[in-house]
């Protein structure tokens, strides 16, 4: 692990160590709060090995039309912003990242917006935004010759932590909160060998009986507490910079679940601001599930100066967490960006995945929550018809196949959520109808269907 170009510093004290150093837990030894990367060359730090950003630039353009696996990486293609690793022969890599920027053209429309975009993490390697991360976080255990990793996990961290442990022949444990997780996910983590536990308790709960674990055996924590995890989940930051021509969008909305993904897009596009990449930074804006909560709570009663947990129900499972890790980071991103952060109802949930299938997008039911919000936004006039916006889209619509089958069959929804709301549900439900098999009924259904 390259301790040369970089130290973790405590993001509460501000204490500042070798990455070697770092606890089991990632804690601070000191106050108890977690870490970030930060590399000691740069020039914002005082330092005098500031990349070039114009070769940079160049560089990182030159790598796409590459055939070796770290340059096919859309993480590893721009490892000159993360140098973590003493070897980058070391690195594990499925070919993450470079996922598509994909316009929406009719839910544009319906807001009466120009340009908006959905950033489609869903399209890695195990379908989640956790791929760019868990590569980063991974290659430094195996670099570090760990021989066991582990994490707690709602499923999406789960199914990339044990692919890419299969990857690198280690072996890894997965702990999950028992029948709280969509059963897409949960199966990737058996099929790539993982032990998988599911403990009678939360995700929360899960998290606190995983770190007594990794503090009495040799294995390293892969939740995103681990501070690089946040350097690989930065790099959809530099990709969406370099689709815009470097320029950066008005508007970032990220769904906030642990909370990790808002700080790591934030730190991202700080760095290619401070390194003279881009102009400026987007507003970036975290929206929650109304039944999992926590930091729009925090922001609304202390600015984000405390937070308490809640009891986390929703039935976007990727985002069901109720005392996320990184809260202060992402509020720190909130504040220093000019973003929001708010919640949507589960009924507001599942009507902007039908609206995203609708355009052929399909998503998970927790990367919903940013079109959700985004309506809201823009009701309230904090985003303008002319500003460009970006949604980052965090799991594929595979993940949790159940929950849409379920919004198409009228069985997700109760009475109580669907009231008020119900000609907008039908105009969005496409269940699979019965017929003879004849052509008169096929073509009589179809008929109805347009009808």
């Amino acid at each position: 692990m390259n301790d040369n170009l970089h130290k973790l510093r405590c993001f509460g004290c501000g204490d500042l160590i070798s990455g070697s150093d770092a606890r089991p837990d990632f804690r601070c030894a000191k106050c108890g709060d977690l870490f970030e990367v930060e590399y000691v060359g740069w020039s914002q730090r005082g330092g005098h090995d500031r990349p070039n950003p114009g070769a940079l630039k160049w560089l990182w353009r030159e790598r796409r039309s590459s055939f070796d696996a770290l340059d096919q990486s859309g993480v590893w293609r721009f490892r000159e912003l993360l140098p973590i690793l003493d070897s980058f022969g070391d690195a594990v890599t499925l070919r993450e990242g470079n996922t598509p920027l994909y316009p929406l053209a009719r839910v544009a429309i319906a807001l009466g917006m120009d340009r908006l975009y959905a950033k489609h993490q869903g399209m890695n390697p195990t379908g989640s935004f956790k791929d760019t991360g868990m590569t980063a976080a991974l290659s430094v255990a195996h670099e570090r010759g760990f021989e066991w990793v582990a994490c707690a996990s709602t499923g999406n961290t789960s199914a990339a932590m044990a692919a890419y442990a299969a990857r690198a022949g280690l072996r890894s444990l997965v702990l999950i909160p028992e029948g709280k997780i969509a059963w897409g996910k949960l199966s990737q983590a058996m099929d790539y060998g993982a032990v998988t536990c599911q403990l009678k308790t939360d995700f929360d709960g899960c998290v606190r009986v995983l770190t007594e674990i990794v503090r009495e055996a040799p294995i390293y924590l892969l939740n995103s507490v681990n501070p690089y995890r946040l350097e690989g989940q930065k790099t959809p930051a530099f990709e969406i910079a370099e689709a815009f021509d470097w320029n950066v969008p008005d508007h970032l909305i990220v769904p906030g679940g642990n909370l990790a993904n808002s700080s790591a897009l934030g730190k991202g596009f700080h760095e290619l601001h401070e390194l003279g990449l881009v102009a400026h930074v987007p507003h970036i804006s975290v929206i929650q599930a109304e039944g999992a909560n926590p930091l729009v709570r925090s922001l609304a009663t202390s600015q984000g100066a405390t937070m308490e947990p809640v009891e986390a129900h929703t039935r976007a499972t990727a985002i069901r967490i109720g005392n996320p890790a990184s809260w202060r980071k992402a509020a720190r991103v909130i504040k220093q960006t000019g973003g929001w952060c708010l919640d949507v109802t589960e009924t507001e949930i599942a009507i902007a995945k039908a609206e995203l299938g609708a355009e052929g997008l399909g998503c998970e039911p927790a990367s919903a929550v940013t079109l959700a919000g985004l309506k809201k936004l823009r009701a309230d006039g904090r985003v303008a018809a002319g500003e460009t916006v970006v949604l980052l889209l965090t799991g594929h619509t595979l993940k949790d196949a159940d929950y849409t089958i379920d919004f198409h069959r009228g069985t997700l929804l109760s009475e109580k959520e669907l009231a008020g709301h119900e000609a907008e549900v039908n105009s969005l439900r496409r269940n699979a109808v019965a017929v003879d098999a004849t052509p008169a009924a096929v073509l009589a259904a179809l008929k109805g269907s347009v009808g």
